[in-house]
């Protein structure tokens, strides 16, 4: 998908500063941004000003400049799914734990309807594709106090 960032909204300024001005390219440098959860939650810039962000705060931070910028095609997905052996470094302790999986959160875009992962330039999505639980579509504000306590009730 591409698209021109217009928008004079929060974000949409923030990308443009940094001399972003297409969809696709912000994308690309979102995605390799460093791993790292930042220090609120509910400031989504902060995956800028910070220069890092977690599943949630970057999926979440992208669908919000899509938002801002009027396009629809992009949805904020929270997923539950079964974390194990196979698609993550748990084995170990999971093994003696005696579980087969521990559901786990993660957040993610639907773009057109194809799932895209941004978390990292590694991040491989087929790895948990065929153990997701549930998914709903949820908006940016949603990935602070809403994703937490959906995932402690999954």
């Amino acid at each position: 998908m591409h698209f021109s960032i217009r928008s004079s909204k929060q974000l949409s300024k923030l990308v443009r500063e940094l001399r972003i001005n297409d969809w696709n390219d912000l994308v690309h440098y979102v995605q390799n941004l460093p791993y790292g959860r930042n220090k609120n939650r509910t400031d989504l810039s902060l995956v800028l000003k910070e220069n890092q962000g977690s599943c949630s705060s970057k999926h979440a931070f992208l669908s919000e400049v899509a938002r801002e910028n009027a396009i629809e095609e992009v949805e904020l997905i929270l997923a539950i799914y079964k974390m194990n052996a196979e698609n993550t470094n748990i084995g170990n302790t999971l093994e003696g734990s005696g579980l087969k999986y521990v559901p786990e959160a993660h957040c993610y875009l639907k773009i057109k309807g194809e799932r895209v992962d941004v978390t990292s330039n590694n991040a491989n999505f087929e790895k948990i594709e065929k153990e997701i639980i549930s998914e709903q579509n949820i908006l940016p504000y949603q990935v602070a106090d809403f994703k937490v306590d959906y995932h402690q009730n999954s």
